[in-house]
This record gives C-alpha cells, sequence and structure tokens, in this order.
C-alpha cells in the first residue's frame, strides 16, 4: 500500500510537471482532441435514400467521420429538430411545409456560399422554384426531387378493377375501385402533409386551401375509402412490402415505388410495379440540404454540401435511389433505364401539370392534423 501510494503521489507530480516540462504539451493534446472532435458530420436523412459508398468517399477525401441516422416522416423530423439542440449538422427536410417552416421560424444557418464552390451546379430553374420556400436561396441546396403518386400492380389491378382508370387517382379515391381492390391490398403512407394536398388536387380544389370546406371535403373523402385501406404506414414500410407484393396500389413517393419496382424485379418472382403521377396533376417537391442554427460542426456541413454536389456523387445518388437530382451535368453519368424514364424525370409536359404546395398557417396545419387524425382512426 505504501509504494502503490508513493507511485500515486509520484504520477501526480509528473502529471503537474510535465506539461510545463514539456513546453505545453497537454495543451497541444487538447487541440488534438478537439480537432479529431471537429472531424465528425451528423447527418439526419429520409431512409433508403442516399449511396451508401457516397458516404463512405467523404470520409475517405476528407477524414471526417459520419454518423447517419435517418427518419421516415416529416413529422419524426420536425419532432426531434423541435426540441432543439438535435446535435445535427445535415438534415434533409421536404421544401414544403418543413423547409419553409424552418427558414421562418430561424431554425436553419444561412449557407456560406464561398465555401460551397460547387453550389452554382444547380438547375437554376429548379432553384427558382424552391424560393417561394427559401427566398433568395439562402438556407437550402437541392438534394432529390420527385412526386406524390400512385404504385400500382398492374396484373392484380386488371383482375380486381378491370374498369377502372390506370392514370387517376379515381383510382384509390373513388369508394367503388376502393372496396374491390381491398382484396389486394391497399396502403397509403402515413403523412398528411403530403396526402392531402393530393386529395384537394383530385377534388378539383386548391391544394394549399385554407378553406374549412374544402378540408372537410377532403376528409370524407378519404373517409369514404378508410374501410378498404389495409395500411397507413411510413413510406419506408411501403417500400418493403411493395417489393414483396403485399400491396396491389400504394398512395406515395415516386421514388419509393421506383425502388420497389428494381427489388421486385431482382427478386425474380413475377411482381412487377408500376408508378402513376395522375393525370390531375402529382404533387412535385422538392428535399433540401439544410444546416440546423445550433449545429455542432457548421464547417463540415458545408464540406458535406459541397461535397454532394458534383456530378458524379449526385449521378451515383440517383442510380442508387432512383429519384431525379437538380444538377444536370449529372445526367450523362445516370444509367440509360433511369434517365430515360419518364417517373423519374418527368417531361416538361407532365412537369406543367404538376403542383407545389406553399406555406399554411398555423391554424390550418393544426386543422389538417386533426383531419389526419381522423382519418387514421376512421371516424
Amino acid at each position: 500500500m505504501k509504494h502503490r501510494l508513493a507511485a500515486l503521489l509520484f504520477g501526480g507530480l509528473v502529471a503537474t510537471l510535465l506539461p510545463g516540462l514539456l513546453g505545453g504539451s497537454e495543451p497541444a493534446r487538447a487541440q488534438e482532441r478537439a480537432q479529431d472532435a471537429e472531424k465528425v458530420l451528423n447527418v439526419y436523412n429520409w431512409s433508403d435514400y442516399i449511396d451508401p459508398y457516397a458516404v463512405a468517399r467523404f470520409t475517405q477525401e476528407t477524414g471526417i467521420r459520419v454518423r447517419y441516422d435517418v427518419y421516415d416522416s416529416l413529422e419524426t423530423l420536425e419532432g426531434k429538430l423541435s426540441a432543439g439542440r438535435s446535435g445535427y449538422d445535415i438534415i434533409v427536410p421536404t421544401s414544403e411545409p418543413t423547409f419553409s417552416r424552418l427558414v421562418r421560424s430561424g431554425a436553419l444557418m444561412p449557407l456560406d456560399r464561398s465555401k460551397i464552390p460547387n453550389w452554382g451546379n444547380q438547375d437554376a430553374t429548379l432553384l427558382n422554384r424552391v424560393e417561394t420556400s427559401d427566398p433568395g436561396n439562402k438556407f437550402g441546396a437541392i438534394y432529390l426531387w420527385g412526386t406524390v403518386g400512385l404504385a400500382i400492380r398492374p396484373d392484380l389491378v386488371a383482375r380486381y378493377a378491370p374498369d377502372a382508370p390506370t392514370d387517376s387517382l379515381d383510382l384509390l379515391m373513388k369508394p367503388e375501385n376502393a372496396r374491390r381492390l381491398a382484396r389486394c391490398g391497399i396502403a397509403i403512407m402515413d403523412s398528411g402533409i403530403d396526402v392531402l394536398p393530393s386529395v384537394l388536387r383530385w377534388l378539383g380544389k386548391d391544394p394549399n386551401s385554407a378553406d374549412a370546406g374544402d378540408l372537410r371535403a377532403a376528409e370524407q373523402a378519404l373517409l369514404a375509402i378508410r374501410p378498404s385501406v389495409r395500411a397507413i404506414t411510413a413510406s419506408s414500410n411501403i417500400l418493403d412490402a411493395l417489393a414483396t407484393g403485399e400491396y396491389c396500389v400504394a398512395l406515395t413517393y415516386s421514388g419509393d415505388v421506383i425502388q420497389a419496382a428494381g427489388r421486385a424485379e431482382e427478386a425474380g418472382k413475377g411482381v412487377k410495379i408500376s408508378y402513376i403521377a395522375p393525370k390531375e396533376g402529382a404533387q412535385l417537391w422538392f428535399d433540401m440540404m439544410a444546416i440546423p442554427a445550433d449545429a455542432p460542426h457548421p464547417e463540415a456541413a458545408m464540406a458535406f454540401i459541397n461535397y454532394i454536389l458534383q456530378p458524379k456523387i449526385m449521378a451515383d445518388i440517383t442510380n442508387h435511389t432512383r429519384y431525379p437530382n437538380g444538377v444536370p451535368a449529372s445526367r450523362p453519368m445516370v444509367e440509360e433505364a433511369v434517365r430515360f424514364d419518364t417517373n423519374v424525370y418527368p417531361s416538361q409536359v407532365q412537369i406543367e401539370r404538376m403542383f407545389t404546395t406553399t406555406a399554411l398557417t398555423a391554424t390550418v396545419e393544426r386543422a389538417r392534423s386533426r383531419s389526419w387524425s381522423r382519418f387514421k382512426a376512421g371516424r
């Protein structure tokens, strides 16, 4: 015990004197530890929404380690951020309503374009479309974009509802069609933010309507098909279930449907899946790379955005996810099967029929949330 005490005392003396004897090596080591801590990037993105090799290459090129978490709905993302101090450096909110709401509330850090030299690679026309959510494009860079529409199993739709249209939301929203298709499975993604505007458009109303009567009409239309709906679930769950043939009709994101079609084809079990952008007009949305105002590693976040905006990286992400990106120079590097698929890259005529959503007041948002909850509950 005596020898151990002497050793401890000696060790304490050395710990006290050594930094001075070695010219401040402890502060130097502390600085090294601080620098190592800065070589981290915390990303919060949608599930199944990036090329994993892109993340690995970013670490190889920069030495910045990436901690990567995923979510499956905008509600989940907003819930995480609303508490503050989320710890994330990069988030990927959809332009409306989440991204614009974060912009207005001061929850995002302005992007320093001097640290994002690849900013100019983005499609100026698409950036202009996003300016309604982010005036001056100060807070976000376009990651991927797409539409909201229908996934169908053409063989089962033809079997159970042979006279139903396959180019319209009538296929799902008319109760007589939904009742017949219930036998092979109907799913709707659990996101009132995305579903209600599509239903309003189908009804011939403004997708951004704040009118209480319009919202009641949309709610009643959804409640009319609720007994026929097998699942209201996360879009990622729909993707997996489509690929295994669990549903014959689903309302969800375009890229998820296209991914599911690819997985079903690889499985070789005869499951074929198609995507429909409704003729009434599909919702067009943009997912934006943004930095929370309290991000712990903003420099690493700027570096990540700059890295992602490279044409080759964006092409690889599109090839993996089957979602279009906002970097035109990436197109020649996108696989032909993806590049020429109008479900991935809609034609100009299709785009002209599409709509974007705009910011709503808190009162309208609450009303829509209550309406969605009643639809889920079936009453």
